[in-house]
């Protein structure tokens, strides 16, 4: 059999998504004495003992499949953001949510518009379907081009996919950059308003939050991996104008989230104080961090997000300062895959974690730079 000749021109030469790597992988190669995961950008606090609760007992349930629509999730969720039900979808996390839509509303060889130094995942499932993802470059102090950005979304785009904070910079649109955008872009233009990090951005005057400023061609992307540390369990949603929501139902996967997922999510929406303090440890680990950065002289971009972008000297820097600090049992995220081959993002751990981070970088910078 020809097994190539089964597999279309846009899968051959399709990049997949690669994943940081496991605390398992590293601990059977490297075998450090302690292990700080600061890879993936998921919440080192752990996760609401509410929602851990909310599991246990949905587990008595998993002989039967989940409830197709999430119904008590989504109501939940339509009386937190003052939606209807009908504008909100539930998916198996918000790249979930992004497959969906670019099953349902692209064919292959149509236009889609994002930035050259984003999440990955969007470049993935837009390529999955074939479509030509336009990525505008961004500034040099690691920002969206707003003007490029509408300017290529009015030369024949269908789509247009924003993160805000945008991963892996965690750098933002202002408000009056994000009214910009949206205003500028054609009504017929869809736009994905990716929120994954929204929650660390609260707090933040100039942030937009989305809900504030909806429009019928934008779908607001919400996920319960990073703040709400369910990443295990794949927790995700949309917020858009109905009839969107009624297409898109046509193509997501009947039976996602599983039932335990659903529950956490619909449990951990009550534990404010779990948030809070998630939020809380975020920002003090994100100043922290900082002014260890300026004391010995690295280069980083401030963030609004749970990480940070250290940027190195070059390319070959950033390699080896990452497997120096592996080698400590450090895991960090080198962002070639998201354009940016000399940065690395580092998640914001607990306490503990960053000092183990600070320790390692002192233990290895003598030898990588000297």
């Amino acid at each position: 059999m020809n097994i190539d000749s089964l597999i279309p021109e846009n899968i051959k030469h399709l990049k997949p998504y690669v994943a940081g790597r496991t605390i398992a992988e590293v601990m059977e190669v490297y075998r450090p004495t302690r292990i700080s995961k600061l890879a993936s950008n998921e919440n080192r606090m752990g996760f609401s003992p509410v929602a851990a609760h909310a599991i246990a007992e949905a587990s008595k349930y998993i002989q039967d499949y989940p409830d197709p629509v999430s119904q008590k999730l989504r109501k939940k969720l339509s009386g937190l953001h003052a939606v209807d039900e009908e504008d909100i979808m539930i998916t198996a996390g918000s790249e979930s949510m992004i497959s969906v839509i670019c099953r349902t509303f692209f064919k292959a060889g149509e236009n889609a518009v994002t930035a050259d130094a984003t999440f990955v995942g969007f470049y993935v499932q837009a390529g999955v379907r074939g479509v030509k993802v336009k990525k505008i470059p961004i500034t040099k102090n690691y920002k969206f081009d707003v003007d490029g950005i509408i300017g290529a979304a009015k030369e024949g785009a269908k789509l247009v996919y924003i993160a805000n904070p945008n991963n892996p910079t965690g750098t933002y649109l202002s408000k009056a950059d994000y009214i910009r955008l949206i205003d500028g872009v054609p009504e017929n233009v869809l736009i994905i308003a990716d929120e994954a990090y929204f929650e660390y951005a609260g707090e933040i005057e100039d942030y937009p939050k989305a809900m504030e400023y909806r429009r019928d061609n934008v779908i607001i992307l919400r996920t319960f991996s990073k703040a709400y540390g369910l990443a295990g369990l794949r927790v995700g949603y949309g917020i858009a104008h109905p009839d969107l929501i009624t297409q898109m139902t046509k193509t997501r996967l009947t039976f996602e989230p599983t039932t335990l997922a659903q529950a956490a999510a619909f449990a951990a929406l009550d534990d404010s104080e779990f948030i809070k303090k998630s939020v809380e440890r975020v920002v003090k680990g994100r100043e922290q961090l900082y002014r260890f950065f300026d004391e010995h002289d690295v280069q980083y971009v401030k963030s609004i997000s749970n990480s940070v972008l250290m940027i190195c000297d070059d390319d070959a820097s950033a390699v080896k300062f990452t497997q120096s600090m592996l080698e400590q049992g450090v895991i960090l995220r080198r962002t070639q895959a998201f354009g940016l081959p000399n940065c690395i993002r580092i998640t914001i751990g607990t306490e503990e974690d960053m000092q183990h981070f600070e320790q390692s970088y002192l233990n290895i910078t003598e030898e990588i730079y000297s």
